[in-house]
């Protein structure tokens, strides 16, 4: 982690900063290594040009002893917050740069009450050093993508009438950490028949029926990276010719975007392949959505693809290529697959098949 503390003071400086404040487990994670829950706060940091400052309370003073280096560890009692501010005072900062996306009204509040100098919004400072993933970041995308993509693979030979969407979705979550998965890397979506279509449905209790299309989009967190994934079946028989349209329409979007995939090229174009043959086929009302988005510590970051998008691809983004036809009230399609951009184009992580399956009914 010392060269990342090195690349947060060199892109400090920039600011006109003297000082980083973090409480954000995914910024903190990054800076320090440690893994912990993204549900609750459980750490704070303050880096300055010649200071790296961990704060803890007793719950993670154990776990941050062994795993965190290049930090002062420090024990506290009370408010994480104020102790922080307490913190900036005591190394003498002046203006601190914090994420505003990492801290609640009530966090900033309480952390500037303890701060006797300015809080400066700087959201691109931790963001922007995360873009671009190490090897090591990169393999363990990886291996959570594999493992999730070997989930998929046995269970899907297994599906029968009668399953619902919720028991489907737990049995994916069941075989992930059963494997080595720490959690889910989102709620799983698993949507059955005319559900389809519900581009961020909640699985409920529809039961798997032959003619029902099927709908998955998982991923699950490994060595403290995410991975994503949707592929899309039918149980038992084709729903219709509108069915066979509106996935050919798909995959020709997805497998051509992928080709457009490299560096130098702007999400912004890439966005616009898929958009475009699917605007062609008639269905440019029913892809509302981006193209796809960043994966790492978190499950959506920057770059986006999208039709705002300014980003131009490098070497060593992460991204997943995922467009998606949604006819309500009939059902939907999306396929996605994550990928890494490379010097020659991209490489893609999942393998799994995208040509329509028809399962067993």
């Amino acid at each position: 982690m010392i060269e990342r503390i090195a690349a947060l003071r060199t892109a400090l400086e920039e600011t006109g900063c003297d000082a980083f404040v973090s409480v954000s487990p995914p910024s903190n994670q990054y800076l320090t290594g440690l893994m912990t829950s993204f549900m609750e706060i459980s750490s704070g940091i303050v880096i300055t040009a010649t200071e790296a400052q961990y704060l803890c309370d007793f719950r993670y003073t154990e776990q941050s002893n062994d795993q965190v280096a290049g930090y002062e560890i420090t024990e506290i009692k009370g408010d994480l917050l104020v102790r922080l501010g307490e913190c900036l005072n005591k190394v003498g900062a002046t203006k601190a740069a914090y994420d505003p996306s990492g801290v609640t009204a009530s966090e900033f509040d309480r952390l500037g009450g303890a701060f006797s100098g300015e809080l400066v919004a700087q959201p691109d400072l931790v963001a922007g050093l995360r873009i671009i993933k190490s090897p090591e970041e990169i393999d363990a995308i990886r291996s959570a993508s594999n493992l999730a993509q070997g989930v998929l693979d046995e269970l899907i030979p297994t599906l029968e009438a009668g399953i619902t969407e919720r028991e489907l979705s737990a049995q994916f979550e069941y075989e992930f950490k059963k494997r080595g998965a720490s959690s889910v890397s989102f709620d799983m979506i698993a949507l059955f028949g005319a559900r389809s279509s519900l581009p961020h449905g909640e699985p409920g209790s529809k039961r798997l029926e032959g003619g029902d299309i099927i709908l998955l989009d998982f991923g699950c967190r490994r060595e403290g990276y995410c991975s994503d994934l949707t592929r899309t079946y039918v149980f038992g028989s084709i729903p219709g010719a509108w069915f066979d349209e509106i996935y050919s329409v798909t995959l020709e979007a997805q497998l051509k975007s992928l080709e457009a995939v490299r560096p130098g090229a702007s999400c912004r174009e890439v966005d616009a392949v898929a958009r475009d043959i699917i605007s062609d086929g008639g269905f440019g009302a029913f892809f509302g959505h981006g193209l796809g988005h960043g994966v790492g510590i978190e499950i959506h970051e920057w770059p986006r693809f999208n039709k705002e998008s300014e980003a131009i691809l490098e070497v060593g983004m992460v991204m997943t290529i995922e467009p998606g036809i949604y006819l309500p009230d009939r059902g939907g399609v999306r396929i996605e697959d994550l990928l890494v951009v490379t010097e020659e184009g991209c490489e893609v992580f999942t393998t799994t098949p995208k040509d329509l399956k028809v399962l067993a009914g």
